[in-house]
């Protein structure tokens, strides 16, 4: 069997995230895989830390139902309640962005920056931000892509 690509990699990665499939995530995982998490400046290292925060998710992880993939190879839908809308990228370097719905209806958006080391997930850089009202002064020079 031919190795996999690492836009296959990367599709596979975000199909075990969104299911939830820790044993799936961790054979696609680097042996020193890391997680950072800038805005609350926080590292995960390693797998089994990544799993523990999982377990100990309060009030657990909600339930993703994972549906059909559609769309282009760089724009897809994974699940009503985690949905990206862009993976791009080259080589060792992959650009993840999309939304996600938590059990509260807040809807987050995120950004995943990935780095691929011996053809498994490296190193992760997530952003994550609520969306905000913009503000009235620019309005005459901005279009709106998302309704209020």
């Amino acid at each position: 069997m031919a190795p996999r690509s690492n836009e296959e990699v990367v599709n596979a990665y975000l199909r075990s995230y969104v299911e939830n499939d820790g044993p799936a995530m961790g054979a696609l995982r680097h042996p020193g895989w890391i997680l950072e998490y800038p805005q609350s400046g926080e590292l995960i290292r390693g797998h089994a830390s990544d799993r523990a925060i999982a377990d100990n998710y309060p009030g657990g992880i909600p339930q993703l139902a994972p549906g059909e993939v559609i769309g282009s190879e760089d724009r897809w839908v994974v699940s009503p309640s985690f949905t990206f809308e862009r993976i791009a990228g080259s080589g060792d370097v992959w650009f993840v962005h999309g939304r996600a719905t938590y059990s509260d209806g807040s809807v987050w958006y995120v950004a995943i920056i990935m780095r691929l080391r011996d053809g498994l997930i490296f190193h992760e850089t997530t952003y994550w931000a609520l969306p905000f009202e913009s503000p009235a002064w620019r309005a005459e020079w901005v279009e709106r892509i998302r309704p209020d």
